[in-house]
């Protein structure tokens, strides 16, 4: 939790029970592709209210974290609740955060399908470094530092990308952008239709 070992934590997250789940926006919208504001009101209702509401949405649309330009608010903030390859969840949270740069020694790339809400459907092979640090703050201004490896680097990258304005659609040749932009189209509705009926299930 919050790049901290916890003995226990339940499977959903209290953000989950308390938070409202909200429209995730969709590739083409201009909000994804400016970069967002910095957090700069810590510790307030607020702040608190949209964490849980993103920790909700995430979990009705089943992803591994989300970022707050998916739910249309021009913020540098994301959340994740995922679980790696080696078993470990990962939950939290993290405001203006920043990616630590890698030296050329130490970098490692993995290619591995990546797949986005805001793309609701296809997923493609996308590089990434195997290990990612990322340095920023708590919804109460407290400094964070969380390391991820292998699938959960892969999100701390993948949601930094959405706070400047990034797709991983950005990271494919044209060709194969394209591709997966008509298989969106030909899987959004049952998309949607699974993540409404997990909204119903959760009472959401």
């Amino acid at each position: 939790m919050q790049g901290k070992p916890v003995e226990s934590y339940p499977r959903l997250a209290p953000e989950v029970e308390r938070g409202a789940v909200r429209r995730i926006t969709m590739v083409g919208e201009e909000i994804l592709r400016r970069r967002c504001r910095e957090v700069t009101a810590f510790g307030t209702v607020e702040l608190a209210r949209l964490i849980d509401d993103m920790f909700a949405t995430n979990q009705v649309a089943e992803g591994a974290g989300l970022a707050a330009n998916q739910v249309d608010v021009d913020m540098q903030l994301f959340v994740w609740d995922i679980t790696d390859e080696w078993g470990v969840r990962h939950v939290g949270h993290i405001a203006n955060p920043v990616l630590e740069e890698v030296s050329a020694d130490h970098r490692r790339l993995m290619e591995e399908p990546e797949g986005c809400l805001s793309v609701p459907g296809p997923y493609r092979v996308v590089p990434r470094l195997d290990r990612a640090v990322v340095r920023g703050h708590d919804k109460d201004g407290n400094p964070l530092v969380i390391e991820g490896r292998g699938y959960f680097a892969r999100c701390l990258q993948h949601e930094t990308d959405h706070l400047h304005g990034r797709l991983y659609l950005d990271r494919l040749a044209q060709r194969e952008r394209k591709a997966a932009l008509r298989e969106m189209q030909d899987s959004r509705d049952k998309v949607f239709a699974r993540r409404a009926a997990a909204a119903k299930r959760l009472g959401k």
